[in-house]
């Protein structure tokens, strides 16, 4: 899996990705390593890793969100909640 180039089919399998995984994501995401910070997809991976045990998630998840916008943060707990309910 290509970790470098986020799309879709990562959140179609992420019963099958690991919290670290999704961490990293979240990480990666976050600092825009793609280009441009998507913080939608960083709170959406570490909502994910967080729901998968990762303890750090949470943190980092709060830090993300005081920096969005309520509908951010609504588009981002409704993207987690179907990749969870997916699964």
């Amino acid at each position: 899996m290509d970790i470098q180039t986020f799309d879709g089919p990562l959140l179609n399998g992420v019963a099958f990705v690991e919290a670290e995984l999704l961490f990293e994501m979240g990480l990666r995401a976050a600092a825009g390593s793609n280009g441009v910070a998507n913080l939608v997809e960083a709170h959406v991976f570490f909502n994910l890793a967080a729901a998968k045990g990762w303890e750090d998630a949470p943190f980092h998840r709060q830090d993300v969100a005081s920096q969005m916008t309520k509908a951010e943060i609504a588009a981002a707990l409704r993207a987690a909640r179907a990749a969870l309910a997916r699964h």
